[in-house]
């Protein structure tokens, strides 16, 4: 039998990591849905643990494979994507995927899956709480954070395409729909 597929999508700084590191905390059949890019890794990340890091070159191949659900060139020779064997691993050691993934990414896993799937966005307060949020975390610089905040105001039209909206507004209120709206979809 396959699993459910439980969504996260929102502009970078609005929480969802947060949100889903909270849920796979809980006893609730969650695994993480590790995406593919083919970005260079930050300092700590692992492959195979924040991402599956592809070289471009690969990630063209795998596109070609038909290797991918969903995929898509967030900015030029960027990619992302997530794998089907990610899915199926997931649901052959009999859990349910879970997703931190962007909103073109989101959508595409919902429309993929349908029912099957339970797509939720995170969506700031404001675009000055999402600036102020980005730019306390020191990881961009100015070009960088102005791409970032550019992009959230096109993801933030994607919201009502979602089959849920949590605004973050207060974490502890966020944290307590998300596991209200995880539970009652698994349930089902």
């Amino acid at each position: 039998m396959k699993g459910k597929l439980l969504i996260f999508s929102a502009p970078s700084g609005a929480g969802k990591s947060t949100i889903v590191q909270h849920l796979m905390k809980l006893k609730l059949g969650l695994a993480f849905s590790i995406s593919a890019t083919s970005r260079i890794p930050r300092e700590g990340e692992q492959d195979g643990r924040e991402y599956h890091f592809i070289t471009p070159e690969e990630f063209r191949r795998k596109i070609k494979e038909e290797a991918f659900i969903e995929w898509e060139e967030v900015y030029p020779e960027q990619y992302y994507g997530t794998l089907y064997s990610e899915v199926e691993r997931i649901w052959k050691q009999g859990d349910h995927a879970i997703f931190d993934i962007d909103v073109v990414g989101g959508m595409n896993l919902k429309k993929k899956f349908g029912d099957m799937a339970c797509a939720i966005f995170i969506q700031p307060p404001s675009h000055e709480v999402l600036e102020q949020r980005l730019r306390s975390r020191g990881t961009d610089d100015e070009a960088s954070l102005q791409k970032r905040l550019g992009k959230a105001l096109t993801e933030i039209e994607y919201a009502s395409r979602f089959d849920h909206i949590i605004v973050n507004d207060s974490l502890e209120t966020a944290l307590a729909e998300a596991e209200k709206i995880a539970k009652n979809f698994l349930a089902r």
